[in-house]
């Protein structure tokens, strides 16, 4: 039987070619780093395709915010799972993925991307755009997810823990906080919307060959690598630890890509770093680094096999641990305590969120009056206009040019 959606129908399945659309197209346009994805997420596929609740989309948030790897890039593929099963996750993940390894790969075979001031305003108005759309993220979500003075407590309360710990460590924190805040003070808050049954097509048993998978790699790459000597298995190895141990996103990986690969030389700290500001130029997530350098490194077959395996070897653990603890959320979260606990997790998600808005998404963009006029318009357009992100995006771009410092 399917589950009942939130707006009071039957949720239909949907098919793999509309996922991979959707996300090429977020692919294409997702500028502004993982805090930014999140709120293109929400507004795709919360408030226009409607294929989860605020409250199924900030559980999966609190969820991937929790676990290493890349939480962006996991949301997606959880989405892509959600709608269409297996092939719908597979999909998801190239779709979102592939536009901006392609254009770092092309970076590092030489081709010069576009420097001019006219370029260089266009991507400075994408992410004034971005600023916009994390705002409005944040505004929607602090409405459903705070709707009382305990859960806005819970938010504050991860925004001074994120300041005082910082770093991933901080979040960890804060979400743990609000586990523990929503124990103790949400037991008797209004019931929230009634869960539905999210169709996530992972079995327990599925979910324990994940993790074995997960850990048989971490442990047994090195391994191999050392006893073969092979440079191919090295570079597996290198991306695939980095991709493990990693909380936080792309900016955090990219001391542990540094440690793996330019401490022993297998490329230079000029070209790292070449290749670090190009990945700040394209959509999409910032672990896509991995194929530039991939493609460059001096071990491994370099070219495209090279960017093809480092892309994956960072990608698959985060993504393995989250197919690991899929089957088990999904019914823990149905469960009243349970639900307490989420409620008050979804309420330190939007303080870290929120404060996420400010740094590093404010404070690296908005350097003046006239950015901050111009994310303020596209706020605005966002929120009581109703337009389309993309136009607002689109519109945004166009006016950088006009602004950019």
């Amino acid at each position: 039987m399917p589950a009942a959606s939130h707006d009071g129908g039957a949720r239909r399945p949907g098919r793999p070619g509309e996922v991979f659309r959707a996300f090429l197209v977020l692919g294409l346009t997702s500028f502004g780093g993982p805090v930014a994805h999140l709120g293109y997420f929400r507004h795709e596929f919360v408030t226009r395709r409607r294929w989860l609740t605020e409250a199924d989309y900030a559980d999966l948030v609190a969820l991937c915010q929790f676990l290493p790897g890349p939480a962006s890039s996991q949301v997606g593929f959880a989405l892509g799972l959600l709608r269409a099963g297996a092939w719908g996750a597979a999909l998801a993940w190239i779709a979102f993925t592939l536009p901006s390894a392609l254009a770092l790969v092309v970076f590092a075979w030489g081709a010069s991307l576009s420097t001019g001031p006219v370029a260089a305003g266009l991507v400075y108005g994408l992410k004034v755009a971005a600023v916009a759309i994390v705002a409005q993220a944040v505004w929607g979500m602090a409405k459903s997810l705070c709707p009382d003075r305990r859960r806005t407590g819970i938010a504050l309360a991860a925004v001074v823990t994120v300041v005082l710990v910082g770093g991933h460590l901080g979040q960890l924190a804060a979400i743990l906080l609000g586990l523990l805040g929503g124990l103790t003070l949400c037991q008797d808050a209004e019931a929230a919307a009634p869960r539905e049954v999210l169709s996530l097509p992972v079995s327990p048993r599925a979910g324990g060959v994940a993790l074995a998978v997960f850990l048989a790699l971490l442990g047994g790459l090195p391994l191999l690598a050392l006893a073969a000597a092979s440079s191919t298995l090295d570079l597996l190895d290198a991306f695939y630890r980095a991709g493990a141990l990693v909380f936080g996103g792309g900016h955090v990986v990219l001391p542990l890509l540094e440690a793996e690969l330019v401490a022993p030389g297998w490329v230079s700290p000029e070209t790292f770093l070449a290749g670090y500001g190009a990945a700040q130029a394209v959509p999409g997530p910032l672990f896509t680094f991995a194929a530039y350098l991939g493609s460059l490194l001096a071990i491994g077959p370099g070219g495209l096999i090279g960017a093809a395996l480092a892309l994956v070897a960072i990608f698959v653990p985060g993504l393995l641990l989250l197919v690991a603890v899929l089957p088990f959320w999904n019914r823990l979260r149905h469960w009243a305590t349970a639900q307490s606990a989420m409620r008050g997790a979804n309420a330190a998600v939007v303080g870290i969120l929120g404060m996420a808005l400010y740094d590093p998404v404010w404070t690296s963009v908005i350097l003046g009056p006239e950015p901050f006029a111009l994310a303020l318009a596209g706020f605005l357009l966002l929120v009581r206009w109703r337009l389309p992100a993309w136009t607002v995006v689109g519109l945004l771009a166009l006016a950088g040019p006009l602004i950019a410092p």
